[in-house]
């Protein structure tokens, strides 16, 4: 049940918009093509069963967990905007 001028299943759709987005960014950011033997940003070695288990892996584990830590700080968009917005 939709309240106000929004249509039944607008919040379902919001949330099934979100997802897709968040899931199509995932997507993006996965490695592709041949893996490299050596990280790309330190040189360490890269181990053969990292290289073997992440296709198209460019970075060795301590620079990919800086990396992660970096992406972690994208929060996306609030589709609905602020409550405040709303109420005005």
């Amino acid at each position: 049940m939709a309240g106000g001028w929004a249509s039944d299943g607008a919040v379902q759709e919001q949330i099934d918009s979100s997802i897709e987005d968040a899931i199509q960014r995932a997507r993006s950011q996965l490695p592709t093509g041949e893996s490299l033997t050596h990280c790309e940003e330190c040189d360490a070695p890269i181990p053969l069963a990292r290289r073997e288990a992440i296709k198209g892996v460019r970075l060795c584990i301590l620079c990919q967990s800086e990396h992660d830590k970096h992406q972690a700080t994208y929060a996306g968009y609030n589709r609905r905007g602020s409550k405040d917005s709303q109420l005005r």
